[in-house]
């Protein structure tokens, strides 16, 4: 443990002082944390499994995710809950991204164990499915990517992962070990009033911050680092006093963030002088940032207990289909008869990196499911799944291409 907080202090603060090099040459933050990660996880003195199955790394885990939620419901763009394009949203959110957890459901019956039952693999799917664009950011400012494709994908990277986190939540009571639910009605007689009781949470917490924010910033009491303060505040109260009654925590902490920014920025504040809300979500996305770090050294870890212990050529063939097909097609169908051009189409269907969420979500089933072949399994699938997005969205590909492109420019015509 001591190594590893270590290495992830060391290489922050060097990433820190070349973070602008490395992003002309396309490489991002994620990318150099997992190759970290797999440098600790060679040393002879770590040990990966206690490291990564221990009851510290799974808190530090509900609280990453808890305030992902959080920030992913706060960063859509555009003056709508939706972003600009609401149809399109809806789309893929209600559409796709079902399809996409069927799809990987049904590929995972054929590829993986058929010891594993449909919790386990549903769990598995949704652990996978949902799209993170921090991997990918090069991509999608280099110029590469349509305008309304990147507003799209922004609001499905934003709101995925908490649609799918009552899912998720409830397969694990059904797959892991800490519940003692045996069926489906007994895991949803657990799951289902700790959701209802975290949506009202959020919707109370998300409510009662943001107003007493607008009322306070009206009357001049607060200052800037105060309101910053206040942000990061939202997400950890939201999550520990709804676990503290029994409810959905990260259903909540997305909740509250959704209704945050209803409240702060998408309702018309026509008595507040100076909203600043960009400025107030700065300290909350560099302390997200900062948290995220050590899930990407982690990853890393993860990466080689999966080399080590072997990988059978099924999970690979499985993790290559949920970064192509699984996606690919439900994305596509969900397009038909929408105003997308077939190059925005391609463009949407293509480009899903998976990336922070699925980590958590990996963690988190490592430590639940019973130790042995599934929970080795489901951290190789989220393992090759997430390294594989940021090898094919991150960096290099995308240096590569804008070599090209820079080389066929320079050329007289």
């Amino acid at each position: 443990m001591i190594l590893s907080l270590v290495v992830i202090a060391a290489v922050t603060g060097v990433w820190a002082l070349v973070a602008g090099r490395l992003r002309r040459w396309h490489v991002q933050l994620p990318l150099v944390m997992v190759l970290a990660g797999i440098v600790v996880g060679l040393h002879p003195g770590n040990t990966v499994v206690e490291t990564l199955n221990s009851e510290v790394a799974q808190h530090a885990a509900e609280v990453i995710l808890a305030v992902l939620l959080f920030v992913d419901a706060t960063k859509i763009g555009g003056g709508r809950l939706l972003g600009d394009e609401p149809g399109l949203a809806v789309r893929m959110l209600v559409l796709a991204l079902p399809l996409s957890i069927a799809v990987a459901f049904l590929l995972g019956a054929v590829l993986l164990p058929a010891t594993f039952g449909w919790p386990a693999l549903l769990l598995i799917a949704c652990m996978l499915v949902p799209i993170d664009l921090n991997p990918a950011e090069s991509l999608l400012a280099g110029g590469f990517v349509p305008a309304r494709v990147r507003g799209v994908l922004s609001v499905e990277s934003g709101y995925n992962d908490g649609f799918v986190s009552p899912v998720f939540a409830f397969a694990l009571i059904l797959a892991g070990t800490s519940s003692q639910a045996d069926t489906p009605m007994e895991a949803l007689g657990t799951a289902v009033p700790s959701a209802v009781t975290a949506i009202v949470s959020g919707l109370l917490f998300g409510a009662a911050i943001a107003s007493l924010m607008n009322v306070t910033q009206r009357a001049g009491w607060m200052t800037g680092q105060s309101r910053r303060i206040a942000v990061v505040v939202a997400p950890l109260l939201s999550y520990t006093a709804t676990v503290a009654v029994g409810g959905n925590g990260f259903v909540a902490s997305f909740v509250c963030g959704i209704t945050f920014r209803y409240l702060r920025e998408v309702v018309p504040r026509r008595r507040i002088k100076e909203v600043h809300t960009t400025d107030d979500l700065q300290l909350l996305e560099d302390v997200t940032a900062l948290l995220t770090i050590g899930m990407w050294l982690y990853l890393g870890n993860a990466t080689v207990l999966a080399v080590r212990d072997g990988v059978s050529w099924r999970i690979v063939l499985f993790c290559v289909a949920v970064l192509t097909v699984v996606r690919f097609v439900p994305v596509q169908l969900a397009a038909i008869g929408s105003a997308l051009s077939r190059r925005e189409r391609l463009a949407l269907a293509a480009i899903g990196p998976r990336g922070t969420s699925s980590v958590v979500f990996g963690l988190l089933a490592f430590n639940d499911l019973p130790a042995g072949e599934l929970a080795d399994t489901a951290l190789t699938a989220m393992t090759i799944t997430v390294v594989g997005g940021v090898l094919l969205f991150g960096g290099l590909p995308v240096g590569l291409v804008d070599r090209a492109v820079s080389r066929v420019r320079k050329q007289p015509c």
